[in-house]
């Protein structure tokens, strides 16, 4: 793990978590669903290109921040995604390796545990519930319409759900949307390596933390310790 800024990880009881490419592996069934949709939509496989640029920023959004689309036409493409991705299972998203022990452990050293992610909240509780750990969670924060998908919006919600405040919350991501959010906040945030953005990403949105694997946030969550 890499950490550039002395945040006290350790002593923070409250943990935020993204859910797509933080928590679970959702881009392999996002890319499929997406390709699938937008072909239906009339593009070719060349203008699709690579469809896991949509992993990260909300919909219906992201297909006019990906795809230049039009706001109707984002909204259009966006129910047809959805009406096909409420259809994938368990084997669409995925734990990313470690992920129930890192919870585990959390929960046993006395974090309090939310999601704040941009997915929509049925969506992200369903997907708790199916891989077994929605238990895991003090609370479950997603966006209840389009109009809430903003990272600092979920954020805000999780930290008034669960009663925390910036000083004693961590935010742990994959993208730049989840460090700017944070910091909008005044939280700071840990990225895990093993999502969907480069590091070179993380680096420019001045990422408090990297870590590249699950066992590696759990010590950084638990003790703060680091190899800098």
């Amino acid at each position: 793990m890499t950490v550039y800024a002395n945040c006290n990880f350790a002593q923070r009881e409250f943990v935020l978590f993204d859910f797509d490419g933080t928590l679970a592996n959702t881009k392999p069934g996002l890319v499929r669903v997406a390709t699938q949709v937008l072909s239906d939509f009339g593009m070719s496989p060349e203008e699709i290109g690579d469809a896991s640029r949509l992993v990260g920023p909300p919909f219906p959004e992201a297909f006019s921040l990906v795809y230049g689309l039009s706001a109707a036409d984002a909204v259009q493409v966006t129910r047809a995604f959805r009406a096909l991705y409420d259809t994938v299972g368990p084997e669409d998203f995925p734990l990313f390796p470690g992920g129930q022990a890192m919870l585990e452990s959390l929960k046993a050293a006395g974090k309090k545990l939310s999601t704040a992610s941009s997915k929509r909240e049925v969506q992200v509780m369903h997907m708790l519930r199916a891989q077994g750990i929605i238990h895991l969670f003090d609370a479950v924060i997603g966006k209840q319409n389009d109009a809430q998908g903003s990272k600092p919006f979920v954020i805000g919600r999780a930290l008034q759900e669960l009663g925390a405040t910036a000083e004693n919350t961590v935010m742990v991501g994959d993208r730049n949307y989840d460090v700017a959010g944070a910091h909008e906040l005044g939280i700071p945030c840990v990225c895990v390596l093993f999502g969907t953005a480069t590091k070179q990403e993380l680096l420019d949105a001045q990422v408090d933390a990297l870590v590249h694997s699950n066992e590696e946030l759990t010590a950084l969550l638990t003790t703060g310790s680091c190899e800098r």
